[in-house]
């Protein structure tokens, strides 16, 4: 290893130190499994803006989008950013206030708390399902981190890629399990500057490798469709996609996977004050389009280098996933100042997987601990206690995670998609159902999580399967959401009204 990868390797090497420092420093304020699983609700607008964007974007940010705009054009890339925009910001204006309100006055710090509680506070079903969802949705969105973090290391210094992703796991789960989700809301912070910064330095370098945007947009106005919204263009085969409005709808609903993350609604659950919620939703909504259109403009900067010779000439979206750590690795060879740069690019790309790796671990950890083994079995444990299995939980998922991640083959966009899916699916039409029609009662909150989630399954592995490249072939959360919203609506009609106790607390949230 020469001189400048090492210099490249500290400064990962300090990012990472720091997230562990930063987990033992905030690792006192955890008392209760509250305190562990929700900070106390304690964050204040920045943190709870800018950790509950990092941990949504993850490693998709600084790897997926970009391939994905760099081998297809603007026009996948360009309607996902957009879905994912007007996503965020419905879900800050409409979901974020009444969450926070709703799930305080009931006293849930979890998701699967909250319906239960919200749907009449008896449903070990309803707690028990929503639990499950959220581990099976989870471990493997955090193997994908887990393997991310291996393929960075494994491409940039030739270390055994095994071995890469047990150490960058292993720094995830120590901070993750001394300061729990305080310490995570607070590195996820870190997290968003360092990616933005990353975003911008690249973006930077690229367009100067290539003397100017001037180029870059002259070199993909060759390909027809390129630049195109209802075309795009397969660098690959190098032929002219069609987009019509059935793939815009289809792409456009990433946007409604918002309404159902629990890792984003927990953020709105833990804020200190309702009333700031206002300049935290401005804050997320004007850096997640600032972010996404950075990323997609690294992809199309991105054609240009390949054509140079800067980068390698990728194959598929997949391989050009890299593309970011391919621009790292030139700038490194520059000098010493340039290599410490190329190192907090990389950095960049550790924090955005990091971000996302530890909300996901602590949500499915408070699912294991919390909702099925406390909630659901009735296992009665002190606050020290509840403490331990907490800790315990997050180790122990991610372990899971780790063994999952023993394939680092794996495409870091379709693993977000379907992940993303799933959790828009099952939580998205039940969280609206919650906070917005009173008449949906538990027997409809069941009914429409099992059919969102399982529908996910069966739209991506047997409709799409079946019917390629037919009307049927989109993407699997529209039509599992709108069929699990359908759900709710019929079957909570069908059966019996929420008790007036219920009502009348839904009558009072509205006020509050």
């Amino acid at each position: 290893m020469v001189t400048k990868d090492i210099i490249v390797l500290v400064a990962i090497v300090v990012y990472m130190l720091m997230m562990v420092v930063m987990g033992f420093a905030v690792s006192n304020k955890n008392k209760t499994a509250s305190d562990y699983y929700l900070g106390g609700r304690k964050l204040g607008p920045f943190v709870t803006a800018m950790s509950a964007e990092a941990s949504d974007m993850s490693g998709w940010l600084l790897m997926g989008l970009p391939a994905v705009a760099l081998m297809g054009g603007l026009a996948e890339a360009a309607w996902t950013a957009i879905g994912l925009a007007i996503g965020t910001y419905l879900n800050w204006l409409l979901v974020a206030r009444r969450l926070r309100v709703y799930s305080e006055k009931l006293g849930a710090y979890t998701l699967p708390e909250f319906f239960n509680k919200r749907f009449g506070g008896n449903s070990k079903v309803l707690t028990t399902v929503a639990a499950l969802f959220i581990i099976v949705f989870f471990i493997p969105y955090s193997a994908s981190g887990f393997a991310a973090c291996g393929k960075l290391f494994n491409t940039l210094f030739g270390i055994d890629y095994f071995m890469a992703m047990i150490i960058s796991a292993t720094v995830i789960v120590i901070y993750c399990t001394l300061g729990g989700f305080f310490a995570a809301s607070t590195t996820d912070f870190v997290q968003s500057i360092i990616m933005t910064v990353a975003l911008l330095v690249v973006l930077g370098f690229g367009e100067g490798a290539v003397h100017g945007f001037s180029n870059v947009f002259n070199n993909v106005k060759s390909l027809d469709g390129y630049l195109d919204l209802f075309k795009g263009f397969d660098v690959a085969s190098m032929k002219t996609g069609s987009y019509g409005a059935l793939p815009v709808a289809s792409t456009l609903a990433w946007g409604l996977g918002y309404f159902g993350m629990p890792h984003i609604l927990l953020r709105f659950m833990a804020i200190e004050n309702q009333e700031k919620l206002k300049l935290s939703r401005r804050v997320a909504s004007v850096w997640v389009v600032i972010s996404m259109g950075v990323a997609i403009l690294i992809g199309v900067v991105g054609y240009s280098l390949m054509k140079a010779n800067i980068v390698p000439a990728y194959a598929n979206a997949t391989d050009a996933e890299t593309i970011i750590v391919d621009i790292s690795k030139v700038i490194s060879k520059f000098g010493y100042i340039p290599s410490f740069v190329a190192g907090i690019i990389l950095a960049g790309i550790l924090a955005s997987t990091m971000s996302t790796a530890d909300s996901q671990l602590l949500a499915s950890a408070s699912s294991v601990s919390e909702n099925i083994l406390k909630e659901a079995i009735g296992l009665k444990l002190s606050a020290k206690a509840s403490m331990i299995l907490a800790r315990v939980s997050v180790i122990a998922l991610s372990i899971v995670a780790m063994v999952l991640a023993r394939d680092p083959a794996s495409s870091v966009f379709r693993i977000v998609s379907f992940a993303w899916g799933g959790f828009g699916a099952a939580f998205g039409p039940v969280v609206i159902c919650s906070l917005f029609w009173k008449r949906a009662n538990k027997y409809g909150a069941i009914a429409g999580l099992l059919t969102g989630g399982l529908m996910v399954f069966v739209w991506k592995f047997v409709v799409r399967v079946k019917f390629a490249g037919t009307i049927l072939d989109i993407y699997e959360l529209l039509p599992a959401f709108l069929l699990g919203l359908l759900v709710i609506v019929v079957v909570s009609l069908l059966t019996k009204a929420p008790e007036k106790e219920i009502t009348d607390t839904f009558e009072d949230m509205k006020k509050a």
